[in-house]
């Protein structure tokens, strides 16, 4: 194994990075992604008209309770504590944008937990309006998750 990789140890045993001499600070991570969806699914999305329930609200829930149990989706990933989740949400001609940021005070960054809640968030999208994006032949033509991606990711020491 290759000394310098970063989560394995001796023998090649897989191991979280050890962070405890690392000092607290503050940090900051930005992410964000789409679901291209089709126009009758967006006006309806819009007008606060689909079965399953408010979509942006529910979305802002899933991407928040998305962050703070990111530790437990992702292996690897240390339990950091969060100190804010912001959401924001953009519906858009041809699907909805989410961005999140997450801000945490502590020894590793955030960045896991803002993408982990955009593709919660995203995935919620789809749950919720499925119904409305499914062809006769029960596929999903123009339904699709894009360009999920950390936007930006800060350190104050």
């Amino acid at each position: 194994m290759d000394d310098d990789l970063t989560h394995t140890g001796e023998g090649g045993d897989v191991q979280m990075v050890d962070v405890s001499d690392k000092a607290d600070a503050s940090r900051r991570a930005v992410a964000s992604g789409s679901i291209r969806l089709q126009a009758d699914t967006i006006e309806a999305i819009r007008d606060n008209d689909v079965a399953k329930g408010d979509v942006l609200a529910t979305v802002r829930i899933s991407a928040v309770q998305a962050v703070k149990h990111t530790w437990e989706a992702i292996p690897m990933c240390h339990q950091i504590p969060i100190g804010n989740v912001d959401t924001e949400i953009e519906v858009e001609e041809t699907g909805v944008t989410l961005t999140v940021t997450v801000d945490t005070v502590g020894k590793t960054g955030c960045e896991m937990e803002a993408l982990q809640g955009v593709t919660t968030g995203l995935n919620t999208v789809w749950d919720m309006v499925k119904a409305l994006e499914k062809d006769d032949a029960g596929n999903y033509p123009e339904t699709a998750i894009e360009r999920v991606t950390v936007v930006e990711k800060t350190v104050d020491r």
